[in-house]
């Protein structure tokens, strides 16, 4: 059986680079991989923390990435397996509702509106969004404050990933983190998904002092999956899973999930 594609799907403020070591590791493992950007997540001179964002990134919603999203994966050829996370995780799960998918695999992944849960942490995490509409961050283009992003994004991760992981954040959408954060109060629904179609084979890896996306919304998640789930708890983790020897732990996960699929 020939490996199949994989479709990576980076998080909010973050951009396709967060993936090179992983497409690397895949990549010389066979497989097909795509790594699509976000709009608006090209990270280049006119997209930097010091720079204007893009104002268009005002009136952009869930439902736009997905869409960018769908578009990208038509030149996938065949059903990938799907890779998101944080927002990517969340962008996953609706983006495997719309196409389906050869597998799927969670990573920190953000709540959609009916996985997520109360907890103080990711309040504290985002408080300090920069907006660039004063006191209307939900109507904004958002980027979120350095001291949080080190507290609550950032934990546990050495001093030099966390400077160059901060330096490469880009600006995104306050529409988004709204419909994420507030489903109830969204009436386009945006992180509605659709279990029953999700029952693909899937894994989910999350840190278990993860302060953005809690272990509690990884747990429910799982539970509301309708195909087979692997559950990977990394003790002493946080959000950020790009740093060794997390990586590592992260691959190694996903090198098994992916020997079970016969890729």
């Amino acid at each position: 059986m020939t490996k199949p594609p994989l479709f990576f799907i980076h998080g909010m403020w973050s951009t396709p680079k967060v993936w090179d070591g992983m497409r690397a590791h895949f990549e010389a493992r066979g497989h097909v991989v795509h790594v699509p950007h976000l709009p608006f997540h090209e990270r280049d001179a006119d997209n930097r923390r010091d720079d204007a964002p893009d104002r268009l990134l005002s009136t952009t919603g869930v439902q736009d990435y997905v869409d960018a999203l769908i578009a990208s994966a038509r030149d996938v050829g065949e059903p990938p397996v799907i890779i998101g996370h944080s927002m990517g995780g969340m962008l996953a799960q609706k983006l495997a509702e719309a196409i389906g998918a050869r597998g799927l695999i969670l990573l920190s992944p953000a709540p959609t509106a009916s996985t997520g849960s109360l907890a103080i942490a990711p309040l504290r995490t985002t408080f300090g969004l920069t907006s660039n509409v004063r006191g209307k961050w939900w109507k904004s283009p958002t980027m979120i404050d350095e001291e949080r992003a080190r507290w609550g994004i950032f934990n546990e991760v050495p001093a030099k990933e966390t400077e160059e992981a901060i330096a490469d954040l880009v600006w995104d959408s306050g529409r988004v983190l709204y419909q994420i954060s507030m489903p109830w109060a969204d009436k386009s629904k945006a992180t509605h998904v659709d279990y029953e179609k999700l029952d693909m084979p899937a894994l989910v890896v999350v840190g278990d002092v993860d302060r953005i996306t809690p272990v509690a919304t990884a747990r429910a998640t799982v539970r509301k999956l309708s195909g087979e789930v692997d559950y990977v708890e990394l003790d002493g983790v946080g959000h950020w899973l790009f740093h060794d020897p997390v990586a590592g732990r992260v691959t190694s996960a996903m090198d098994n999930f992916l020997n079970m699929l016969g890729g």
